[in-house]
């Protein structure tokens, strides 16, 4: 029998059908496995008998973070059905793209995750809206019975389309099919060595691949226990890793920033962490060391939606030994870093980062060309820079794109950002190029100091000269109280030349 994605919640329920594996921090409830199975039954059974969900047909959620994406996630999977959560955060024209390019045939929503939701359902009519609390009444009389698949579910069907940020153009639709699914989890429990007791709070976005694939399927397969909020609160994240023992904790480097500088940090107990890990953009020193103060493991991570959230991986001592590096591919994964004629490149030289293995993407939807792109054989292109050191460890340097020329000689701005921020006074930092008659192109950066500190430019340039080579230095820096990010941290370069940029166009 071809393994689904559906099947790890029905023989966790089977396993552990008494365990608790989800609790909603917002509501105080508990839901133990068998629940979980049942409540997934229902969904899929509901949805079928109603609104004709079969296997290939998309379901969408508009909607906070909440037991919803369980019942479908693992549910619709049953049947070979496809889940297509959509990013509340993104402005209407984006989401009606998104809706007309993958077609859902149902929409969940709630009110608390769109001002505009009507004007979507009047602007995309071809699905059935469903309301969450006419989802839940009908959940209650729904049958909690199993269901069969009309059609055999295989390990590269279909199982979810994730949308990417869009940041070079139209967001695209990945396909990850149960085969990824799987193996991404796989890959999750043996490189982060997680075992049923561990408990993983769930406070990313669930329509984005982190609240789905990095910690929540992984518990489950384990039958560890998920402690999930709608939305991120610092000081409530605070209480909720104290009072329910949480150990292992994934957030995106700001998440970590925002909760660091509460008047609640110092005094949480913190004792039941195993380890903290971040994705999704790189972690500043001063956060790594806000944490690693308090006896914490603090590591970095590496994974795109294409790929999965988990493609390296690293001990303890490791991250400390080896500041800076997200780790070595994983077990079940291969990587490698290649220059513009596809050729491996030598120890330490910067090139971009291709991988492959079970936990690859099968493409993206209804694109072919896209799909066409993003591979050379079974080699992911993943966009991003990196090298490799002597000793196999692999360092993020950005985005392919993300360089500047100076004077003939390539810059790329992750290198140079990440040495700025290395400063004990810096926050954040970005760099973008701006015109030069001698050079043709120069770096200006644009400082976000730590709270409560000054730092001068002399003192900044002086560090960067510590730390590069003489042409990569800024030639000047500007200070501000933030910089733009996304919602899982990620630098808005577009935004940051928008707002900074102008002055020198």
């Amino acid at each position: 029998m071809e393994p689904d994605v559906g099947q790890i919640l029905e023989r966790r329920a089977d396993l552990t059908p008494n365990r608790v594996g989800w609790v909603d921090w917002d509501e105080g409830e508990r839901f133990r496995y068998k629940e979980l199975d049942e409540r997934a039954n229902r969904a899929v059974n509901y949805l079928r008998e109603e609104h004709d969900i079969q296997k290939g047909d998309r379901v969408s959620v508009l909607a906070l973070n909440g037991l919803q994406y369980s019942d479908l996630y693992f549910g619709l999977g049953k049947i070979g059905a496809i889940l297509a959560p959509l990013n509340w955060r993104l402005a209407k024209p984006e989401l009606e793209y998104i809706l007309e390019d993958c077609e859902p045939k149902v929409v969940l929503y709630d009110e608390e995750s769109s001002d505009f939701t009507k004007q979507l359902m009047d602007s995309y009519t071809r699905a059935s809206w469903i309301h969450l609390k006419e989802y839940k009444e009908a959940l209650e009389s729904s049958s909690p019975s199993r269901p069969e698949p009309t059609e055999p579910v295989n390990k590269e069907d279909p199982h979810a389309i994730l949308y990417t940020s869009g940041t070079t153009g139209r967001p695209k639709g990945a396909i990850l099919p149960h085969r990824m699914i799987l193996w991404n989890s796989v890959n999750t429990i043996t490189s982060w060595g997680l075992n049923r007791n561990d408990v993983a709070p769930i406070i990313t976005p669930q329509f984005h691949t982190g609240g789905l694939n990095t910690v929540l399927t992984a518990m489950y397969h384990l039958g560890g226990k998920s402690i999930v909020t709608k939305e991120f609160d610092p000081e409530d994240t605070l209480r909720l890793i104290e009072r329910e023992s949480a150990t292992v904790v994934f957030m995106v480097p700001v998440m970590f920033r925002m909760m660091s500088e509460t008047d609640l940090f110092p005094r949480t107990d913190l004792s039941s962490v195993r380890f903290l890990i971040t994705g999704g953009a790189p972690a500043s020193e001063v956060i790594k060391r806000t944490y690693r103060d308090r006896g914490l493991v603090f590591k970095e991570g590496y994974g795109l939606t294409e790929v999965g959230n988990n493609c390296f991986s690293q001990t303890e001592a490791e991250s400390l030994q080896k500041e800076g590096s997200v780790g070595r591919p994983v077990m079940h994964g291969n990587a490698r870093v290649v220059n513009e004629q596809g050729e491996e490149v030598a120890p330490n030289q910067i090139g971009e980062l291709l991988l492959s293995g079970p936990h690859v993407f099968s493409g993206y939807w209804e694109n072919p060309e896209a799909t066409e792109e993003a591979f050379t054989e079974d080699w992911f292109h993943t966009g991003d820079l990196a090298r490799k050191d002597e000793e196999g460890y692999f360092y993020i340097e950005g985005r392919k794109k993300d360089m500047i020329i100076s004077g003939g000689e390539n810059i790329y701005l992750a290198e140079v950002e990440r040495a700025i921020k290395e400063h004990p006074k810096v926050a954040d930092a970005a760099l973008i190029g701006v015109p030069d008659e001698k050079w043709g192109e120069v770096g200006h950066a644009i400082v976000v100091t730590a709270e409560d500190v000054e730092v001068t430019e002399k003192e900044l340039t002086k560090h960067c000269k510590n730390q590069l080579a003489g042409y990569k230095v800024p030639k000047a820096f500007e200070f501000a109280k933030s910089l733009p990010r996304n919602s899982y941290g990620k630098l808005q370069r577009d935004q940051v030349e928008d707002q900074f940029g102008k002055n020198f166009s």
